[in-house]
């Protein structure tokens, strides 16, 4: 691929701050919510990064392409938190139209980035198969 280590990738870089910004936001959530909603929501933002990172190890592109899916799970059911968070009043209306902006960009990143993957694949398959024997 077209860079040297998953630190270069901007979706990686995005994922991360973005995992920052939900680790302060849920530092105002309510003490009784720690093993609730605020562990829950915190582990999906991590979860996102994490697994751009993970999948950027391994040594074929479709496992790279099965961990950026898991990456883009993790992200929509961290939109799926922070909705029931403003449902509950937790989080304000402002808030939360910031976090889905962020979410939305990230799963475009994200998406973009398996496009990538998956076109390299059907590059190399077609070298191969045009290949004189």
């Amino acid at each position: 691929m077209a860079y040297n280590k998953y630190t270069e990738l901007e979706v990686w870089k995005k994922a991360r701050a973005f995992a920052s910004h939900i680790y302060l936001l849920t530092s105002k959530f309510p003490k009784e919510e720690i093993y609730g909603l605020t562990s829950q929501i915190r582990r999906c933002a991590i979860s996102v990064p994490s697994n751009i990172a993970e999948g950027s190890g391994r040594q074929h592109a479709k496992e790279t392409i099965q961990f950026l899916t898991i990456a883009r799970g993790s992200l929509y059911e961290l939109e799926t938190q922070l909705y029931i968070s403003k449902d509950i009043s937790i989080i304000s209306n402002e808030q939360l139209d910031s976090c889905i902006t962020e979410i939305e960009t990230l799963g475009k990143l994200i998406n973009g980035y398996i496009r990538y993957i998956s076109s390299t694949i059907q590059k190399t398959n077609h070298q191969q198969t045009n290949q004189p024997a």
